[in-house]
């Protein structure tokens, strides 16, 4: 062969030229860091030849790199394979890993004198300086040679050699390293993993003893599925077509796909084996090897319909890769992304993810539904969840491991195990606890994605048909509470059987009570959890049911229920459990009752058999009487009269259309109350609102009266204070106003030992009440009070006029002196006054009547009634009743004539402020007529010691003195006595 060689170079030496730049091109290039890989491929290369396992061993030592293993042994065909390039012995071998005829040149990179033999059938080595000797001795070689600086092809020319083959081994390789080699070397012997043994089936394992330490790798610890063929004839012509004429002669396919079993990342490089290590980046936790046609340079894989076949039967053997292994979320980190880190990556991820979604690989918790699926599945479908499909998958039967579905049969909830243990019954094709919903494979499996609100949605029709309330408490325990916008459509089961859509105004009862009558929106009790309160239903306190407007609703129309007594005893129910007070709801009085005569009956016009009003009122008062079923108190608290009803009522604006609560001369009262106020623009406010209902059916007044002065009722008769007025109440003014006492209206009768000056004006109301009370039904207590009191003013003056009424000439004149303080705009002139004529207190006309302002004037008008009171009250008297002053009637003249006397000295010393003289006459007369006297013009004029006194007590404003200056001017020696006596006053 030798010879051959160099008698080939001789005769070219172009030719010798081109092999040592292939050997330089695949030693540098293609093969530069396959040394170990190559050496590992023949060895499974050998066994698979001898059918034996196979054993690599590997060992450096000393810079020398040995190789042994088991197999076939180093024949002829095989040492020319060695020394040639691109012509590989092994052609013909079925499943061989060598076919290019050139892997050994690895060997070039880091040894100059390689050497193998095996045991049965010699040696060989090459020499590169023994190459360069003998090629330097052919002339016609030795320029080329020279050009080439001495770097000739080393393993064209073997040389004989003998080679130690270790015990159990049948060939050996010998690689004395050069020196710059021998950390590369070490480097490739440390990497050497288990992943190399995948590609070479029939290598068994490999022992690496680097400097004494020996390891041995196999191929364990990983999950391997595989697949191969041959082609049939016309297939190669298709597939092959474009690949060299030797690769034709190999019509054989291999995949290989490798995972560790144990969770990692990959411990090998992430490129496509071929089956050796390629330049082609292949991003994927998996390990590839299949026979793809490589290019020339060896480190890429060519394209062509080859390559096509292999992407699709690489997709296919992924695909049962994942099949057989086990289900756990990992094999989601083995799904794919539809971006590779290169095109023959990108090509093989997307026919992977063309089959993925329609193989069973998840293992679910329930029966998938049904899917339509397309037949042809384009990349621009691969993640569109509304994509059109036309093929139907039937639902399949359970395994004996439970339901394993494809993606597009799976759904995925994002929660709890225990809430998709719950929601297994309703979502089909459920993902187990532990598989997170929002892991992007499961978008490239078709796996849809179902949020919570969605999963809400689907609680609906034969999916929750049947279920009892405690499954949906179940699922109520298992759901999260912090999205309720998701949950806002929760179905809740009711009490009556019903299934709503959301907890939102729902009640959960905290008594157990039977209210279905009523219509209520009650959460079952099996189904109650404190999630629904969170999402909006209510703690169904018996007080809050109450409030419920479809409590309210029930009340209201409980006449027309169709069962008026259900709907009574469901509410009765609510008011015990609440503990209502009477007049707390009073909205519940409209509640249809059967009264004792079995007609129903507004609670609010039924009377408690044994109430204390049952017996107080009119017979046609039109109230019906309790049936005696319900314990008293609950009646009462939904408004069975046990006394009088009571209206209770806020912030009520004072006007007939707001203030309407069907009381008996309501109107009156609120026009008595507008004349009290002063004009307003608009109408007040009366924060609390409360009266007595009924007064007007009342036929017992005592027993009625009995009632309403004692608490709680008395509080009823408290006046209102309105835009700063005391203004009665409606029932005090009601019963002021009404024959209540006696048969006569309080207004018209007097607290017994009242003012004085009363008496005679009103008769004395009967005992039995306090006066506190009476005084607040509006019975009469002062003169003050009365005079204060709305109409009181007129009322005084009516009273007067009443010739029924009787008062001493001394109350007269203190009824005139308090009515002159009255402000005239208060009162209505009167027709007719009482008054004093000729000593005698009569009824007179006010067209007769006159007011005396001055006591010489009373002289002139002795023939008309007079209205005697101070002389300073004489004008305010006069224009409140509108009657005349005596000056307004007489002129007041003095008409005779008199002589001026001097003031007795005497006199000056009672009053010191008299004039010094006054005008004496023999008989005065003032307008014609006799008079005692008369102060005129500044000067007294009289006509005897009588008159003098009176006159100069008048004009010195001392008038109380009057009588002690005429003592005094009929005997002078009474002075000193009369003095003391004032000295007294």
């Amino acid at each position: 062969m030798r010879a051959a060689v160099l008698t080939a170079w001789q005769a070219s030496p172009a030719r010798f030229r081109e092999d040592a730049n292939a050997e330089e091109d695949f030693a540098l290039g293609g093969y530069r860091d396959r040394l170990i890989v190559e050496l590992a491929q023949n060895a499974a290369d050998a066994a698979l030849r001898a059918g034996v396992p196979g054993v690599l061993r590997l060992e450096l030592r000393d810079g020398v790199l040995t190789a042994a293993n088991t197999g076939a042994p180093l024949d002829a065909a095989g040492v020319e394979g060695l020394s040639t390039l691109r012509v590989s012995a092994k052609r013909d071998h079925i499943g061989a890993a060598g076919r290019f005829g050139v892997g050994f040149a690895a060997i070039v990179s880091v040894c100059d004198e390689p050497s193998i033999g095996s045991r049965s059938t010699g040696a060989v080595r090459w020499s590169r300086e023994e190459t360069a000797e003998v090629v330097a001795a052919e002339p016609g070689l030795a320029a080329e040679l020279a050009s080439r600086e001495g770097h000739v092809p080393l393993l064209r020319l073997p040389f004989p050699a003998t080679v130690e083959v270790p015990d159990g081994f049948e060939t050996s390789v010998l690689l004395p390293l050069r020196p710059s080699a021998v950390d590369a070397v070490r480097r490739m012997l440390e990497e050497t993993s288990p992943a190399l043994l995948l590609g070479m089936p029939a290598l068994t394992s490999i022992e690496i003893t680097v400097d004494g330490v020996t390891r041995t790798v196999e191929p364990s610890g990983w999950h391997v599925v595989s697949a191969s063929g041959e082609f049939a004839a016309e297939e190669v012509a298709a597939y092959f077509a474009d690949r060299p004429t030797e690769e034709r002669a190999r019509p054989y396919w291999s995949v290989r796909w490798a995972v560790p079993v144990e969770a990692g990342p990959l411990p090998v490089p992430q490129v496509v084996h071929a089956p050796t290590p390629s330049d082609e980046p292949l991003d994927l936790p998996a390990l590839l090897i299949a026979s793809f046609p490589m290019a020339t340079d060896r480190r890429h894989v060519a394209h062509g319909k080859l390559t096509d076949f292999l992407i699709e039967r690489v997709a296919e053997t992924y695909v049962r890769l994942l099949e057989e292994l086990p289900r756990t979320p990992r094999l989601l980190d083995l799904v794919p992304a539809l971006m590779g880190k290169g095109e023959l990556d990108a090509r093989i991820r997307r026919a992977i993810l063309r089959l993925l979604p329609d193989v069973p690989l998840l293992p679910a918790l329930s029966a998938p539904a049904p899917v339509v699926t397309s037949p042809s599945f384009d990349d621009a479908a691969l993640y569109d969840p509304d994509a059109a499909w036309q093929v139907e998958h039937p639902v399949r039967e359970p395994s004996a491991d439970g339901w394993v579905v494809s993606g597009r049969e799976a759904s995925a909830v994002h929660g709890s195990g225990e809430l998709l243990a719950v929601l297994a019954e309703i979502v089909p094709g459920l993902l187990p606890a532990g598989w997170p919903a929002r892991h992007p494979a499961l978008s490239a499996l078709g796996v849809r994605r179902v949020e919570l609100a969605e999963v809400v949605d689907q609680l609906s029709g034969e999916a929750i048909e049947g279920r009892d309330p405690s499954w949906w408490r179940s699922l109520y325990e298992v759901l999260p509470g912090d999205d309720p916008e998701a949950l806002g459509a929760l179905p809740v089961p009711l009490a009556d059987g019903r299934l709503v859509r959301g907890p939102r105004g729902t009640l959960i009862l905290s008594a157990p009570l039977d209210l279905a009558p009523l219509g209520l929106r009650i959460v079952h009790p099996d189904a109650a959890h404190p999630l629904l309160l969170r999402l909006g239903a209510f703690e169904a306190t018996p007080r809050a049911v109450l409030d419920d407007p479809l409590t309210k609703t029930a009340v209201s129309q409980s006449f027309d229920s169709d069962d008026p007594d259900a709907v009574a005893r469901a509410v009765l129910s609510l008011v015990d459990a609440a503990g209502l007070t009477p007049g707390e709801e009073p909205w519940l009085s409209e509640l249809a009752l059967r009264g004792d005569d079995g007609s129903l009956y507004p609670a609010g016009e039924l009377l408690l058999p044994t109430g204390a009003l049952a017996g107080l009122l009119v017979d046609d008062a039109g109230f019906g009487v309790a049936a005696d079923t319900y314990d008293a108190r609950v009646l009462t608290a939904v408004g069975v009269l046990d006394g009088f009803a009571v209206v209770n009522d806020s912030d009520v604006l004072l006007d007939v259309d707001s203030c309407d609560h069907d009381l008996d001369e309501e109107d009156a009262w609120l026009e008595f109350v507008h004349d009290l106020l002063p004009s307003l623009e608009v109408p007040p406010v009366v924060p609390e609102f409360t009266a007595i209902r009924d007064l007007e059916l009342v036929a017992d007044w005592p027993a009625a009266l009995a009632l309403i002065t004692r608490p709680p009722l008395r509080g009823a008769l408290l006046p209102l204070r309105v835009e700063g007025v005391e203004v009665p109440s409606y029932t005090a003014w009601w019963l002021s106003t009404h024959r209540v006492l006696d048969g006569r209206r309080p207004v018209e009768l007097r607290l017994p030992g009242a003012d004085p000056l009363l008496t005679g004006l009103y008769d004395e109301a009967p005992s039995g009440l306090d006066s506190g009370a009476l005084a607040m039904l509006g019975v009469r207590t002062t003169l003050t009070d009365l005079l204060a009191a709305h109409g009181g003013p007129e009322e005084l003056l009516e009273l007067l006029a009443d010739p029924a009424v009787t008062v001493d000439r001394a109350q007269l004149r203190s009824l005139w002196m308090a009515l002159a303080a009255v402000e005239p705009s208060r009162v209505a002139p009167p027709s007719s006054v009482r008054a004093v004529l000729g000593g005698d207190i009569v009824i007179a006309s006010a067209d007769d009547a006159v007011v005396v302002e001055a006591p010489d004037l009373l002289q002139l008008v002795t023939d008309r009634p007079l209205v005697l009171a101070p002389f300073d009250l004489a004008e305010s008297l006069s224009e409140l009743v509108d009657l005349p002053l005596a000056g307004e009637l007489v002129t007041g003249q003095v008409t005779s004539s008199g002589v001026e006397r001097p003031v007795p000295a005497e006199v000056k010393s009672l009053l010191p402020s008299a004039p010094e003289v006054y005008v004496e006459h023999e008989k005065l007369l003032v307008d014609g007529m006799p008079c005692a006297w008369r102060y005129f013009d500044g000067m007294v004029h009289c006509d005897g010691v009588d008159g003098l006194a009176r006159g100069l007590a008048w004009a010195t404003g001392q008038w109380n003195d009057r009588l002690a200056v005429a003592a005094l001017l009929r005997d002078p020696s009474a002075v000193p006595l009369l003095l003391a006596e004032s000295d007294l006053s």
